[in-house]
């Protein structure tokens, strides 16, 4: 339970990689993977579990024994993926993405990648709404890195106001991700701490409400000296 010590709000469990080039995963092996680790996980902490799927016969094994977000790449373009998180009364988090895990980084190209980003998040949000899923339960996700160049990324870290202004909580997950190594090569995805912090401080400080990190410890840090900075109350 060392993220929880270390200051983790929600707990996101994955038996997918949707990384760039991926290639699929059935559904009885995530079922597999995923679900004794969420038993576990419930068994020694209160927090809010997440499950990270497209498929949702797998949200609703993992909703079965203690999950209690659904946080889809796909924004619930399954067949029955909609329903599915109503019924759950799933607190959803939509993302965007670009193709497919597999192919999602083959030369994708946007006429304006802000734009077309919160464009496509409002019409999945409306749809999940018209579902029966509560507006109050829907988190966003530009999908950084999911789908995107280096520059797509950095205008969307940009643009992060205009994806707030809906009302929805925005989730940023650019935690390792390869566009830091873009700008600054340092080798292995774990070397990316320090470009890390900077966009979960960038991130903070323009609206964002849920960040997805690996490193908890050093972003909870680099979090609270940010709010005493502004004589905010620490996180």
């Amino acid at each position: 339970m060392r993220l929880v010590e270390q200051g983790a709000e929600v707990l996101d469990v994955g038996g997918e990689s949707t990384r760039p080039g991926a290639e699929p995963v059935s559904e009885a092996d995530e079922i597999a993977r995923t679900v004794p680790v969420i038993e576990a996980l419930r068994r020694e902490t209160g927090l809010p579990i997440s499950i990270d799927t497209m498929k949702p016969e797998v949200a609703r094994a993992a909703f079965a024994v203690g999950a209690s977000i659904w946080n889809d790449v796909n924004a619930l373009r399954a067949p029955g993926a909609l329903e599915a998180a109503a019924s759950l009364d799933a607190l959803v988090c939509l993302m965007h993405m670009r193709g497919e895990p597999r192919t999602m980084q083959d030369n994708p190209r946007y006429d304006d990648v802000a734009r077309e980003v919160e464009t496509y998040l409002m019409e999945r949000t409306e749809a999940a709404i018209a579902a029966g899923i509560s507006r109050s339960k829907i988190w966003i996700d530009p999908g950084i890195g999911f789908g995107k160049t280096l520059e797509h990324n950095l205008e969307l870290l940009r643009s992060i106001p205009d994806l707030t202004r809906h009302g929805f909580p925005l989730l940023i997950g650019a935690s390792r991700k390869r566009f830091i190594a873009a700008i600054d090569d340092t080798g292995q995805a774990d070397k990316r701490l320090g470009g890390s912090l900077a966009v979960a401080l960038h991130a903070a400080a323009k609206g964002a409400a849920i960040l997805r990190v690996h490193d908890v410890r050093e972003t909870v840090q680099a979090l609270r000296v940010q709010a005493a900075i502004g004589g905010e109350q620490s996180a």
